[in-house]
């Protein structure tokens, strides 16, 4: 089960170079996590501010 980024992001970036597989990216407002490449490691969610990846 993939993490997902919610509407709480607010583009700070953080999660970006903490993902070891490189599966999150700047989308369109927010930042968003590829579910095909994202291995639910959390390193995302641990670094996020606002809480914003949590499991899908």
């Amino acid at each position: 089960m993939a993490f997902k980024i919610s509407d709480e992001c607010v583009s700070c970036g953080a999660c970006e170079p903490a993902c070891p597989v490189g599966a999150i990216s700047e989308g369109d407002g927010k930042f968003v996590i590829n579910a095909d490449t994202c291995i639910d490691c959390g390193a995302c969610a641990g670094v996020c501010p606002v809480g914003a990846p949590a499991e899908a």
